[in-house]
């Protein structure tokens, strides 16, 4: 994949979301543990777990399921200010192709990854509800998987967030989170809305006796309801969003692109991009929920032209 796109490294993390089993986790570019010492030691931290990044408009789907949660917006609701770019604190939000659908569905919305469909959430959900479930969806805090060195971007502290911040994170700008965390808080809604610890180990085996390790029960993040929604919203997205044509026949998928552009020095790069999907299979009882990201693709900016022909294959 990374040489298929042209991207300077990538990760993919599997995992069970009814019980947090990791089923697979990888990243390129890596090191041979057996002779770790020729490489460099940057290789070393696993990115899955220790790095962080802009998720983008893989972030508009928890976004929309507090939203929907909550009870401020439907998937038939009508967005009415999606007529054309909005002015945030003197900043222009647009869509990711400069085109607009006036009176959206929230469907729609999730479907075009519409951004300013996106800030019409975020203002409908308001400052306290939207970071209380970005903090219920384990955002902020470590996930506790039995790995050693995982990191957790912190969350600016509640007063400090502007109306700008909350406008951009409702598509997942300005906002940092592992790829663990996010494969973990979209797991939560192929689990019912249960949100799991992630674990690698499942069975400690020694000479005379065996220890399973007890499996966390899982937290009701949002309502088992909201998760059966937000599926068919996704669902819908894979099916006649942007990376409809490389979908695989004959599965039953939700899921979403994502393009972030990548902060350097106080900015964004107005070239590069970390390219991702995000979803889980078969969607009406999901045994797996995975996510590719990869990072600066040169064959495409997109997620939906490089991460989700990845993910599908």
């Amino acid at each position: 994949g990374l040489r298929r796109y042209g991207a300077v490294s990538g990760s993919v993390v599997v995992m069970d979301p009814k019980n947090g089993a990791i089923l697979a986790m990888a990243s390129l570019p890596s090191y041979d543990p057996a002779y770790y010492w020729k490489y460099d030691k940057s290789l070393f931290p696993n990115p899955v777990i220790a790095s962080s990044y802009e998720p983008g408009s893989t972030f508009k789907v928890l976004v929309m399921a507090a939203a929907i949660d909550s009870g401020v917006v439907s998937p038939e609701t009508r967005c009415d200010k999606c007529a054309g770019p909005r002015n945030i604190s003197g900043y222009t939000i647009r869509t990711w192709n400069d085109k607009y659908f006036p009176d959206s569905t929230m469907t729609e919305v999730i479907q075009h990854s519409d951004n300013v469909g996106m800030v019409f959430v975020s203002e409908r959900l308001g400052k306290e509800k939207l970071l209380a479930y970005i903090k219920n969806f384990g955002f902020g805090k470590p996930t506790g998987i039995d790995l050693q060195e995982e990191t957790s971007p912190p969350l600016r502290p509640d007063g400090e967030w502007k109306p700008i911040d909350l406008a951009t994170a409702s598509f997942g700008q300005g906002i940092a989170v592992t790829p663990l965390q996010m494969v973990r808080a979209v797991g939560a809604i192929a689990n019912k809305g249960k949100l799991v610890k992630p674990f690698v180990v499942k069975k400690i085996i020694g000479e005379e006796k065996e220890k399973e390790i007890p499996i966390s029960p899982g937290v009701q993040v949002i309502k088992s309801s909201t998760a059966t929604v937000i599926t068919e919203m996704m669902v819908n997205a894979v099916d006649n969003g942007e990376a409809k044509w490389a979908k695989p026949k004959g599965f039953r998928i939700a899921g979403k692109t994502g393009t972030a552009q990548i902060p350097v020095a106080g900015h964004y790069d107005e070239e590069k991009t970390i390219a991702s999907f995000v979803g889980f299979a078969p969607a009406d009882e999901p045994k797996f929920v995975m996510l590719v990201t990869l990072r600066e693709p040169t064959s495409s900016p997109w997620g939906s032209e490089t991460a989700a022909p990845l993910w599908f294959d």
